[in-house]
């Protein structure tokens, strides 16, 4: 029974994976750029979630928030921010050198983001992790002797929601037409009239909104945040990431619930300080067997969403 119970437990860790790795797919899989700021995405929208239900608005504009109001700040502030990494490392940049895709400024321009946007929360707020403050209640279901959170649950459930949502919005939708188009040719998307400074940012909204959520409902899930927190996260992600195939969202669920089974599977047999060995070892091993990932597709970043 314990060790059911740690599947499901892992099940429900990778969908945090899962989040953050559909985020990390849609700028590969449309952009062909690894955004080096959605850890750091995961981590505002925590931060600022438990920032603000514990302090309140700066400059005394307002006493603690509820927390479900602070998470949704937490999450708009995420978005924001996405679009601000947006603006001066793509639309800027390519504006100024050309076709930025192509070469390393963007990825370079992105880990200044992350650098800077961590600093300056931990500045603020130090590195000591934080203890959010979420439901009062115990949200905890007993399932034929199987213990599940209810917060998680509701984490789960977002999450399949989530990459539903993403694939009608990108199979069905003028803006997902649009998003395929510039995947597929950047250049030809342009002549045939796809307006990249209109689609482009929608990519750096979805991106913002999914980190936003995962760092929302991972504050409420594990009640812990810090400014170190997306780290760890964006790490497992990348490998959930690569281990689906790159530019598959549905290759990033499987991913992710992966390397969250794999996870607490390793801490259940040989502990915690072996978990990177195992995740980073499958990714190694599964790159040998499907050089691709799971799903993934041999042009990488080439509209294969």
């Amino acid at each position: 029974m314990l060790l059911v119970q740690q599947l499901v437990n892992s099940i429900m860790l990778g969908s945090v994976y899962v989040t953050v790795a559909v985020a990390f797919t849609l700028t590969i899989g449309i952009l062909n750029f690894l955004n080096f700021t959605i850890p750091t995405l995961f981590m505002l929208a925590g931060m600022m979630g438990w920032a603000l239900s514990y302090y309140g608005l700066p400059f005394g504009l307002s006493g603690p928030m509820p927390w479900p109001l602070a998470l949704a700040a937490g999450v708009v502030l995420a978005i924001l921010a996405s679009l601000l990494v947006e603006r001066f490392t793509f639309r800027y940049l390519k504006t100024r050198y050309g076709d930025s895709t192509e070469h390393a400024i963007p990825l370079v321009s992105s880990l200044g983001f992350l650098l800077i946007l961590e600093n300056l929360v931990r500045i603020g707020y130090g590195t000591e992790e934080r203890r959010f403050a979420g439901p009062d209640a115990d949200l905890t279901l007993n399932v034929g002797g199987l213990f599940i959170r209810v917060p998680q649950l509701i984490s789960l459930f977002v999450t399949v929601l989530i990459v539903i949502f993403l694939t009608m919005l990108i199979r069905r939708t003028r803006i997902g037409r649009g998003l395929r188009a510039i995947a597929e040719n950047p250049d030809a998307a342009n002549i045939l009239g796809v307006d990249t400074k209109r689609v482009v940012p929608v990519v750096f909204m979805l991106t913002g909104l999914l980190c936003g959520l995962a760092g929302a409902l991972f504050a409420v899930n594990y009640g812990e945040v810090s400014p170190l927190m997306g780290e760890d996260i964006g790490t497992k992600a990348i490998a959930g990431m690569v281990i689906g195939g790159l530019g598959s969202i549905w290759g990033a669920v499987i991913g992710g619930l992966i390397v969250g089974v794999l996870e607490l599977m390793t801490v259940h047999f040989f502990g915690a300080d072996t978990v990177q060995v195992v995740v980073w070892g499958a990714l190694l091993l599964t790159l040998i067997a499907y050089p691709s990932g799971l799903l993934g597709h041999n042009a990488i970043g080439k509209g294969k969403l």
